[in-house]
């Protein structure tokens, strides 16, 4: 069943929103058996080295008071990635100054006081690129900066691109610009009005919209029902004196994570880093935030909420919270059970409700770890509702009870180590794995997960299903017509 036409565009990427390239590798780790994977990865085989040596060094230490610093060294990078995040609370009072603080750091500093001066410093670091980056994990704000920038060894006389890199990026953040000893109250201004620009305009993206509203009334009361930019409301309230009062907040207290990934030693990086962040002032608690996994009321059946808009294609969004016994199976386990579910091409919801039965134009699943919530969404008829929430439950429901195929395990298993080996030749994907594991407290590396999928089993997966329980549904669907 073909979509409409006026549904088939891909959404706009946004300012807020990063773009994830998808490497060759997948398709070549698909073909291969996961028992192969850890030999593969201990193996220097991208990198041209001997069998048996690490692919990547792996340097991580606390370097300076509340800041944790994470390299990786794989000299087959031609590319530094660096990314400076500050780690605070997602609550509705910070979530807008959270959102709008790294764009307004990235106006100016103190030496180069606006957009076209930095520009030019920039330039000559060879190109180097340093972006605002805002993201929700859980309930916990990861806000900051993001840079590549070329390797000294490919440039004219190994020039030394990471401390330019690194002395800017701790220049953006402890030194910005300022007037009367604010932040700038036209800067302020500015980012505010693009701030609440992109709330208002989250309406016109309706896939990421429904899925709004469903968080939005699944998890009222807590903090994780916030968007990642808050509300349009609470950005008005920003002015230049409480956004920065709230600057000088987090950067005494907040809890930082500095990420390198490129062919530079680590002890260099740690070194670069420390110079840079010398003038931090230290002196708060630096205590992790943490995402509260509340199971709700959990004798409270399934609520489901339907609201009406001028649209061509109904937007079907379901909830479920994980319990303590599926969040216990690991992400491991966790994964697999996503990529068997919707989470993959060769999902059952993908193949089943979608291919064989044809009742929706899109259809995946969503996991979320730091929360323990699983989302199913999908793109329907608007009378197809009954029909497709009745099939996805049957087949979390199949799941729940053992009934997963051979087949359709390997597939999932191969899938989601796919997609880490991915990770582990993209610098960004290595970035954003890195940050999760280091707000969630894992142990495990991407390429030791990768590892234990292979350990994952059908009663894993069981357990997993048997654990995620209905509680929402939105349903966004047309306006009734007159007859």
């Amino acid at each position: 069943m073909p979509a409409p036409e006026g549904d088939r565009r891909e959404p706009e990427v946004k300012r807020h929103q990063r773009r994830r390239r998808i490497h060759p590798f997948f398709t070549f780790c698909r073909c291969i058996s996961p028992k192969d994977v850890l030999q593969y990865i201990k193996c220097d085989h991208m990198a041209g080295g001997k069998r048996g040596e690490a692919l990547d060094t792996v340097y991580e230490e606390e370097i300076m008071r509340g800041v944790r610093l994470t390299a990786v060294r794989a000299d087959r990078f031609k590319t530094g990635c660096l990314s400076l995040t500050l780690l605070a609370p997602h609550t509705k009072k910070t979530a807008a100054m959270n959102a709008a603080l790294p764009y307004v750091l990235r106006r100016g500093t103190a030496r180069f006081p606006d957009m076209e001066s930095l520009a030019g410093e920039l330039d000559a670091l060879y190109g180097a690129r340093i972006e605002p980056a805002i993201r929700k994990k859980g309930e916990v704000a990861a806000l900051g900066f993001c840079a590549d920038f070329p390797d000294g060894a490919y440039l004219p006389g190994r020039t030394d691109v990471l401390s330019g890199v690194v002395s800017l990026m701790g220049e953006l953040l402890l030194a910005p610009a300022t007037r009367g000893g604010r932040l700038r109250g036209d800067y302020v201004l500015s980012e505010r009005r693009n701030l609440i620009d992109d709330i208002n305009a989250e309406i016109n993206d309706k896939r990421a919209y429904a899925s709004l509203k469903l968080v939005e009334a699944m998890f009222r009361g807590e903090n994780y029902a916030l968007g990642k930019l808050g509300t349009a409301a609470d950005a008005g309230k920003i002015s230049a004196m409480t956004l920065t009062r709230y600057y000088r907040e987090l950067i005494a207290c907040a809890p930082v994570e500095v990420f390198y990934c490129g062919p530079e030693e680590p002890e260099r990086v740690a070194r670069a880093v420390r110079e840079a962040l010398a003038a931090m002032p230290r002196t708060g608690a630096h205590a992790r935030p943490v995402t509260e996994r509340g199971q709700g009321n959990e004798r409270a059946g399934e609520k489901r909420l339907r609201e009406t808009m001028d649209v061509t294609q109904g937007r079907l969004v379901m909830g479920f919270r994980l319990s303590e016994d599926a969040m216990g199976r690991g992400p491991a386990a966790l994964g697999v059970f996503n990529a068997l579910f919707g989470g993959s091409p060769t999902s059952r919801l993908f193949l089943k409700v979608r291919e064989e039965q044809a009742l929706c134009y899109y259809v995946s699943s969503r996991l979320d770890m730091h929360k323990g919530a699983l989302f199913v969404s999908a793109g329907i008829d608007f009378d197809g509702f009954d029909r497709v929430h009745g099939q996805v439950v049957r087949e979390l429901a199949s799941l729940a009870a053992g009934e997963c195929l051979p087949w359709e395990l390997e597939g999932a298993k191969r899938g989601v180590t796919g997609a880490i080996l991915a990770a582990l030749d993209d610098p960004v994907g290595l970035e954003g794995m890195y940050l999760d594991r280091a707000i969630l407290g894992l142990a495990a590396r991407p390429e030791e997960l990768a590892a234990l999928c292979e350990l994952v089993t059908a009663e894993d997966v069981a357990a997993v299903a048997a654990g995620a329980r209905l509680t929402h549904t939105y349903f966004l669907t047309a306006e009734e017509k007159d007859a």
